[in-house]
């Protein structure tokens, strides 16, 4: 194996110390209630190689009450704690968060002694620093190791085939809270990688020697009723439909956005205004991370929970979600494809999106529905006539659970549409959808060689639990929106162009298991096969296999 430098593994060594630690000093009563978890105190986010599965403790809580704080850690947003904290636009906590500075250990102060030894790193969650505790310290980490094994990577456009890749990821945190009203976050990162026949680990996405990963303040109070505050600094965002963007947690480094975000919670409506431009990872120095202004996300988003109901003897809670994302961005991201196979027009882009989503809890019934029109503009990188954007996308998911079964059965489809446009255009509207900052990698497929533009995705998705163990399979099928236009990868525009012939991509069947084996740690596997249909394999692009397994630590 080749890749990992002699130099970075001072570096990396603390992680192997926190993982060996975390299972030595895990409490002998793994089995303990905590760990016997069972379907109904589980909740799956849809699957990020964050690992998906989100353990909550059993807390006395009405099971049929999807809004009840399931996981002790959350903090007080009242119907806006479904999904585990979900729906308050700052990712689920089960019991740890995507953006671990959304946990709240405050409630650790209440728990007798002998309730607090029970998990040796509760002396870590909530350290008093004043004799009133009014000033206290929340200690975070996750390390993370995983291997990745893909046949035909990219669709065989990589020029590598059965390539390895070993990623080693170390995340450790610190949340100081100054009184009620403010408080301070760090989060610093090391990453390393290595492999053989690899591609593209050597940059900022997969190796960092030591950065600063988040960094923000936060003040909040209580304003007109609402639970209001201001973050700013660099820090993780949530708050958008994950079939546009995410935390971008398939490789080792996250994407961070530098800025401010503003929000304000009331009984039953929340608003949420950002302005933030993108880290630039690309520097691979210590504490080399700047700010890249060429890629900028702004926009409002806000949701209104529906009064409760009852669906088929069970309790329901539905939001209604209005929003505008705004997307500045250049590169390849940007770029128009031409008709002559492999060229593109260079330019930058903004697009506006205008967008609403219904979903929550109808009894047994979990539903999703969104729809999206963007607008904007091309503006070419050399010369050329700016051109308007006029695109469009529409997703839709809709499961039945049957918890009264072995293993709480799950079950449904997912659909969605991205609009392309023609490459055979060099005026007029782009009618191709931009999502330039990664959906969540499962939403399309987990290699990320598929994206949310130009794609129409059906099928069906599976899914149930036992114990700690957690099962999901996702059988999308994709086509081409216009086979006038291109097929798209993240970051990447396919050259196959007139030699593709017609709209079928192919079949995507995807297979998760994660076992949370101890409390802190679990181990995932994910499993995928990209089969082609006969005419991209003609044009040139290759099926292949994908294969990752992730151990993770977290405390």
């Amino acid at each position: 194996m080749r890749g990992f430098l002699p130099s970075a593994w001072p570096l990396a060594m603390p992680s192997f110390v926190a993982l060996s630690m975390g299972f030595l000093l895990s409490p002998a009563d793994a089995a303990s209630k905590r760990d016997e978890i069972s379907h109904k105190y589980i909740t799956k986010t849809k699957i990020t190689s964050r690992d998906s599965v989100r353990l909550v403790p059993p807390l006395k809580v009405d099971a049929n009450d999807i809004t009840a704080r399931q996981s002790g850690n959350l903090r007080h947003w009242g119907v806006f704690n479904a999904g585990n904290g979900a729906a308050s636009g700052f990712g689920p906590v089960a019991p740890y968060g995507q953006a671990r500075w959304a946990e709240d250990w405050s409630f650790l102060v209440r728990q007798t002694p002998a309730k607090r030894k029970q998990d040796w790193f509760n002396t870590l969650k909530h350290i008093s620093l004043t004799d009133d505790g009014t000033i206290w310290l929340s200690l975070s980490g996750e390390s993370r190791l995983r291997y990745i094994f893909e046949t035909q990577p990219l669709l065989g456009t990589a020029h590598v085939t059965n390539a390895s890749r070993v990623l080693l990821r170390n995340q450790y945190g610190a949340d100081l809270h100054m009184g009620q009203h403010v408080r301070v976050y760090v989060q610093l990162l090391n990453a390393e990688a290595g492999g053989s026949n690899t591609y593209g680990y050597q940059t900022g996405l997969q190796r960092e020697r030591l950065d600063l990963q988040q960094g923000l303040i936060e003040v909040h109070g209580r304003i007109l009723g609402a639970d209001t505050g201001v973050i700013a600094g660099r820090q993780l965002f949530l708050d958008a439909p994950q079939s546009m963007q995410s935390v971008r947690d398939l490789p080792n480094v996250q994407q961070t956005w530098n800025g401010v975000r503003g929000y304000a919670i009331w009984k039953r409506t929340r608003l949420d205004l950002f302005d933030f431009a993108q880290t630039n990872v690309e520097p691979v120095g210590i504490f080399g991370n700047g700010v890249n202004y060429g890629g900028r996300l702004f926009g409002a988003y806000s949701s209104t929970a529906l009064p409760k109901f009852q669906f088929l003897g069970k309790a329901g809670q539905m939001f209604v979600d209005v929003f505008y994302l705004g997307y500045l961005y250049s590169g390849a991201n940007a770029a128009l494809p031409k008709a002559a196979i492999g060229q593109v027009q260079a330019g930058s882009t903004r697009r506006d999106s205008f967008g609403a989503r219904v979903w929550g809890k109808a009894g047994p019934l979990t539903l999703n529905l969104d729809g999206i029109y963007q607008g904007g503009t091309f503006r070419p990188a050399n010369s050329g006539a700016t051109r308007p954007v006029h695109a469009y996308a529409a997703n839709a998911s809709v499961t039945y659970s049957e918890t009264g079964l072995w293993g709480a059965p799950v079950a449904g489809m997912q659909a969605d549409i991205f609009s392309g446009g023609n490459y055979s255009k060099t005026n007029g509207s782009v009618g191709t959808f931009g999502a330039p900052y990664v959906a969540a990698p499962p939403y399309n497929d987990s290699t990320l060689s598929l994206t949310s533009q130009n794609l129409i995705g059906v099928g069906p998705i599976v899914q149930a639990a036992k114990g700690t163990v957690h099962m999901r399979i996702h059988v999308p099928f994709f086509w081409r929106e216009s086979t006038s236009d291109a097929v798209y990868g993240v970051n990447k525009t396919y050259s196959f162009r007139n030699n593709l012939h017609g709209g079928f991509i192919g079949v995507a069947p995807q297979a998760q298991i994660a076992w949370s084996f101890r409390r802190h740690w679990t181990w995932t596997h994910d499993l995928e096969g990209l089969a082609l249909s006969r005419g991209m394999r003609q044009a040139g692009a290759k099926s292949g296999l994908f294969y990752m397994q992730t151990l993770t630590f977290e405390f």
